[in-house]
């Protein structure tokens, strides 16, 4: 009876063991390699550096706060843009929080001297709470408050966002975005030049 038992155990605990093995050890390294060989930049969390120092990461925002600098969406991450506090706030369309929080932050901004129509995403956070990305015309809605802080004409301004806005991928996935770190580090740059 004990040897039929072992018998009938074995064939589970060999595949249990082979497929431990496989899952878990030769196939997380394979993907590694593959991801470090082929697209080491992106596996390596898309770090953007300045000089040897690592700055930030091209795919989750920080937070700005200047008003020499161009601000994110809010974040729904708890406190900034805190990786391990990633995802939605939960609040609803009908939720009075939410409301409160929006008209808030749109009451901020028309104090900063943004007029007319407010873009949805310089006041609503996106599902991650972590996007790096702005609409052009919530980056464009930000032009006054930057040109004045910096003493700079609101045309270069606008000629920076023209060129860090990125186009959607293959012309026709997502919509055409600013990545708010890219423009900030080349609103810096423009602030260098003569």
């Amino acid at each position: 009876m004990t040897k039929d038992i072992v018998s009938a155990l074995r064939p589970a605990l060999v595949l249990t063991l082979l497929f431990a093995l496989l899952l878990g050890i030769v196939y997380p390294l394979l993907m590694t390699g593959i991801g470090q060989t082929l697209l080491p930049r992106q596996a390596n969390g898309s770090l953007v550096f300045a000089g040897s120092r690592p700055i930030g990461s091209a795919l989750i925002g920080q937070s700005f706060t200047s008003d020499r600098y161009f601000h994110g969406r809010p974040s729904a991450a708890g406190k900034g843009y805190d990786g391990m506090a990633s995802g939605g706030s939960n609040l609803g369309p009908a939720a009075q929080a939410l409301a409160d929080r929006v008209r808030g932050d749109v009451a901020a901004l028309r104090r900063a001297g943004v007029a007319g129509a407010i873009p949805a995403d310089l006041v609503t956070a996106s599902g991650s709470g972590l996007d790096p990305d702005l609409s052009p015309d919530a980056a464009r809605a930000q032009i006054a408050r930057v040109a004045r802080a910096r003493g700079l004409a609101p045309a270069r301004l606008d000629a920076l966002v023209a060129a860090q806005t990125e186009a959607p991928l293959a012309a026709i996935l997502g919509e055409p975005r600013v990545n708010v770190l890219a423009l900030n580090r080349a609103l810096d740059q423009l602030g260098r030049a003569p």
